[in-house]
């Protein structure tokens, strides 16, 4: 909680974080630079799709 006001603070951006962690911890050594690439591109989209980025541009 070094950062976080309060406890429910830390709570509430952790089960934010959570569903999107995954997206972005990929296992750089277990990929080719194309597969690293394409996947990094696909979880840009999704990520774009989750937070509404793509609707305000």
């Amino acid at each position: 909680m070094k950062r976080f006001k309060s406890a429910g603070q830390a709570q509430r951006f952790l089960s934010a974080h959570d569903g999107i962690s995954n997206l972005f911890h990929l296992r750089r050594a277990h990929l080719t630079a194309r597969e690293y690439h394409a996947a990094r591109a696909r979880a840009f989209e999704v990520w774009s799709d989750i937070s509404g980025l793509a609707a305000r541009a």
